[in-house]
């Protein structure tokens, strides 16, 4: 059985879109050509989990004037809380915050061009998969 199924055309595709479900479900990537393009279906489980592992948080979380502040080195994103856990829910909501400004503006603009994985990890993800992945994700 071969690790890939390949359809050379969108029609194709659309004949057999059970298959291509049943494909994935068995760990295979299906890809699907369309005017020129080559796209990849995949199990959402397998490529969140891949972004877990490869996307760094990289948080640091200090105290300020009575509050705790979480900050993401090297990224625009800081939130604060009365405590750690306050903090990471409320860092939560602003990566969410983001991606629907990715979607909508950012994605072209050269300094956020570089952020796609990590808004394709946050729109995979639960919140508590949020939370666990800024506590243990990234390489």
């Amino acid at each position: 059985m071969p690790i890939t199924v390949d359809y050379p055309t969108y029609s194709g595709a659309r004949a057999h879109f059970k298959d291509m479900l049943d494909a994935t479900a068995d760990g295979r990537t299906v890809t699907v050509a369309r005017d020129g393009q080559l796209s990849a279906m995949l199990p959402v489980e397998r490529l969140r989990g891949y972004f877990f592992q490869t996307v760094s948080p990289r948080v640091s979380v200090f105290r300020e004037d009575g509050h705790v502040v979480a900050l993401m080195a090297d990224r625009p994103f800081a939130a604060e809380g009365s405590t750690i856990a306050d903090a990471l829910v409320d860092l939560v909501l602003v990566l969410r915050e983001y991606a629907e400004d990715w979607y909508a503006r950012l994605r072209h603009a050269p300094n956020h061009q570089g952020a796609w994985g990590l808004v394709q990890l946050i729109r995979l993800s639960t919140d508590e998969e949020l939370l666990d992945w800024l506590d243990h994700g990234g390489e």
